[in-house]
């Protein structure tokens, strides 16, 4: 199975932590020159130093927020203009948890500039490059809300199924040029939005955050969060030359939770 990507460039968005910083990892083992992005320049100088590199790996960051897509795509352009990206893994912190009956059109519309838009943006910057290089990998981080709304997360459904649609209309579109474009679906997984959650859900409900994490992990058939490794895993596969046939997916990573197909 051919997983190597030595000689590929990765740009990494919300890397800093969680998911994102995993997924940078994982990518570069398989010896991709990777670039953080996200929004503290001086996590990303450290965390890059620290990232697995074999000789003649070269790592870097770019201190950018995903909401302020003007900044965003001028940074990303002089990347590209500098050193094609041939794998963009788009990934960014959820909306606010909250009902969608009641939410605030702001609340709308700070989602999608944070999350298609500003994939859009990110995407329209490197697939030239993809294009003319013959191999182009665009994963994007959601959620399985793209499979069942979760509850409680109204805006962030809202704002998930309509990235995922985005996805699967550029898959389409892309797939004849080498480029493939597929969704994560993470479950509950052990990172700062996690604890987001269920802090929200203990505050409204008046049970203990004990409480409100047994019940989460006893609707998971492993019985256990996931680890962020382990979704960066799927991550990198589809990354890899070996997915070169997948495109258009929304693989769910959630121990089994997702009960639908």
């Amino acid at each position: 199975m051919d997983l190597d990507l030595t000689g590929k460039h990765a740009l990494v968005c919300g890397a800093s932590q969680g998911i994102g910083l995993a997924a940078a990892r994982a990518l570069a083992e398989l010896g991709a020159d990777v670039t953080l992005l996200a929004r503290r320049e001086e996590v990303l100088r450290d965390l890059a130093g620290g990232l697995p590199a074999r000789a003649g790996q070269v790592h870097g960051w770019i201190s950018a927020d995903s909401a302020d897509t003007g900044a965003l795509r001028a940074k990303v352009e002089a990347l590209v203009a500098a050193k094609p990206v041939h794998i963009l893994v788009n990934n960014s912190g959820g909306p606010p948890p909250g009902t969608v009956h009641g939410a605030q059109i702001p609340a709308f519309e700070a989602a999608y500039r944070q999350h298609l838009i500003a994939n859009h943006v990110l995407a329209e910057a490197v697939i030239p490059g993809m294009e003319r290089d013959g191999y182009g990998r665009i994963v994007n981080v959601i959620s399985t809300s793209v499979k069942e709304p979760l509850q409680g997360l109204g805006v962030s459904n809202t704002t998930r199924w309509a990235v995922a649609s985005w996805a699967k209309t550029l898959a389409t579109e892309v797939a004849a040029k080498g480029i493939t474009v597929n969704n994560v679906l993470p479950g509950s997984t052990e990172t700062p939005r996690i604890e987001q959650i269920i802090g929200n859900t203990a505050s409204k409900t008046g049970r203990s955050r004990e409480e409100v994490f047994e019940k989460m992990v006893g609707e998971i058939p492993m019985r256990r969060f996931a680890r962020p490794e382990e979704t960066a895993a799927a991550i990198a596969f589809l990354c890899s030359p070996a997915a070169s046939y997948i495109t258009g997916v929304n693989l769910p990573v959630d121990g089994g939770r997702t009960r639908s197909l």
